[in-house]
């Protein structure tokens, strides 16, 4: 979908709860949410058919390639950024993570992936805090801690070890992801979400070319044709996200990010036929309270 369209959806529904734009903010993080659990369904069956390395690299080059009519039409001046020091140093915290999230992602169930990457929020709300110097709200920090409490009730189950150094592996992702985001948001003020999300696809990809060359391996073509899908699903959600960054508080549209386990859960239906357990459904009531209340709570307070 393009980026325009997007807008378009998210508008129609923010005109409906208010139009604020701390709820403009939490609807685009709804979107980025279901975006991205799509595409990590998408990147772990690929990264479970080709080399983990060569998987990355393929996705964010796929997320450059579907970029190009939109830069065709707007013209190169439209995607110069202003702030081009940052997007290297984006693209190189957002690549060291993306190596150890690739590394591990074949061998973690989807729900686990989701349910520990819900550590990323937690730090984007402490960075946030100490270097972009928003404000400590309580409730804010009250609801986080609530949601990942739910997430901790959907995985404990699950957390026997049979992941074992790769449940460490992509916790080591969170904070190099929380570092990447927090820039992200630095950068919403100087630069519109299309060029950030650009030249993120850019950087990454030359970032983890070495890597992808060292263990190379020629998709084939349906793989191809997932890989552009990945690159539209990618572009889509990061847009989404950068645009919730722009319009709040990253603690404000952190909170709905635990919304992604419930949408795991069901992609995990849709597709493999996996029926969630009684911990899925507590824990889920536990995230959409929580995701809930605050939502509620920051749009009367706006």
């Amino acid at each position: 979908m393009s980026e325009e369209g997007l807008r378009a959806a998210t508008l129609g529904l923010s005109r409906l709860a208010g139009a604020s734009p701390t709820v403009r903010a939490m609807l685009w993080m709804l979107a980025c949410g279901v975006l991205f659990i799509l595409l990590n369904g998408l990147l772990r069956l690929l990264a479970q058919q080709l080399d983990p390395f060569v998987a990355g690299f393929l996705r964010y080059t796929a997320g450059v390639v579907v970029m190009i009519p939109f830069i065709w039409r707007a013209g190169l001046a439209a995607y110069r950024p202003h702030t081009l020091p940052g997007q290297v140093w984006r693209g190189a915290l957002h690549t060291s993570g993306l190596l150890l999230w690739f590394f591990a992602v074949p061998h973690v169930p989807l729900a686990q992936i989701t349910a520990l990457g819900f550590t990323t929020p937690l730090f984007i709300m402490l960075g946030a805090m100490i270097f972009l110097k928003e404000r400590m709200v309580v409730a804010r920090w009250v609801a986080a801690v609530i949601g990942f409490a739910g997430v901790l009730v959907v995985v404990a189950p699950d957390l026997s070890g049979s992941g074992g150094v790769y449940n460490l592996i992509l916790l080591a992702s969170a904070p190099l992801f929380a570092a990447s985001f927090l820039i992200t948001k630095a950068m919403t003020r100087r630069d519109p979400a299309h060029v950030i999300v650009v030249w993120q696809s850019i950087m990454v990809a030359l970032f983890s070319l070495p890597f992808a060359l060292a263990h190379w391996e020629w998709p084939t073509s349906g793989q191809w044709a997932l890989f552009l899908l990945s690159g539209a699903l990618g572009s889509a959600g990061h847009v989404c996200l950068t645009r919730a960054f722009a319009l709040a508080d990253m603690s404000v549209v952190q909170p709905i990010k635990f919304l992604e386990l419930v949408w795991a859960a069901l992609f995990g239906f849709a597709v493999w036929g996996e029926v969630p357990g009684e911990a899925t459904f507590i824990g889920g009531l536990i995230i959409f309270a929580s995701t809930t209340w605050i939502a509620r709570r920051e749009a009367r307070r706006r």
